[in-house]
């Protein structure tokens, strides 16, 4: 299997499918649940959120995130096993097929209250969610290369949250800077960031924008590697920036940090509901 740039597994093919099969049918194999074990602190966000401040519907913009599984997981209130289930490779459904199925799920189900917006490089990924109706809108951009342009920057203005689920390394301090600048209000924020990616430097340019940064107490289960080469490669890059991983990516795991980052108190007014 080929490694990327950062001593990852490349699976740069599952992002470009039409629908979501390709995605679950290779990460099952690896026992991918990062949004599962994500899905109770984003569900506590919305809502700390929605009683601080009295936003009946919040807009939630997740960086990274292909096709809407955190929105899908947090709107439908549903498991990664359901949608593992719900996306079978040998399932004979076609695209469209699978949409209206999903149309359907989205319409009959009720979980957390909020517009929920995808910030992904792939438009086929995009595309799906928000033709299945995980995502209420999405932006197509590449913001660690390029500013979001007018219409983008409609679309985020009115961001309340901002939340991610490992996309944090490969994308960087310029996406999530542009993210929060666009906004019209310091956003709140919950990033689940792989250890092998360092956050101070994101930390450092949030504190200057003015936010405090929290890491959350324990650590949460991303993927198990998908070969040994990964997992070499991986504790070449921790032993290199002094993190221990004895107990954790020793025994065969990716392991994710929870990073809250909320507005220094009087550094932002409270939205208007």
């Amino acid at each position: 299997m080929q490694l990327d740039d950062t001593g990852k597994a490349s699976f740069d093919d599952i992002y470009s499918a039409p629908d979501p099969r390709a995605y679950f049918g290779t990460l099952r194999g690896l026992d991918y649940q990062i949004p599962e074990q994500a899905k109770p602190h984003f569900r506590r966000l919305i809502d700390e959120y929605r009683a601080a401040f009295g936003v009946a519907i919040p807009q939630v913009v997740d960086i990274g995130s292909s096709y809407g599984i955190n929105a899908a997981l947090l709107r439908c209130d549903i498991t990664i096993a359901d949608l593992y289930e719900r996306y079978d490779r040998s399932a004979p459904d076609t695209t469209d097929e699978l949409l209206a199925a999903d149309r359907d799920l989205v319409a009959t189900r009720a979980g957390a209250r909020a517009r929920f917006v995808g910030l992904d490089v792939s438009e086929p990924a995009l595309s799906y969610a928000v033709k299945a109706g995980f995502l209420d809108d999405a932006v197509l951009a590449d913001l660690e290369a390029h500013d979001p342009n007018q219409e983008q920057l409609s679309q985020l203005a009115d961001t309340n949250l901002v939340i991610s689920t490992g996309c944090l390394g490969y994308v960087g301090t310029p996406t999530v800077s542009k993210v929060v600048l666009a906004a019209a209000r310091l956003p709140w924020m919950a990033h689940f960031v792989l250890r092998m990616f360092p956050f101070d430097p994101i930390a450092d340019a949030l504190a200057e924008l003015g936010y405090d940064i929290v890491r959350a107490d324990g650590l949460f289960r991303q993927r198990r590697f998908a070969s040994s080469e990964e997992q070499e490669q991986v504790l070449d890059t921790l032993a290199d920036i002094g993190v221990d991983p004895t107990g954790y990516e020793s025994d065969g795991w990716f392991y994710a940090q929870l990073f809250h980052c909320r507005p220094t108190v009087g550094s932002s007014p409270e939205p208007t509901p």
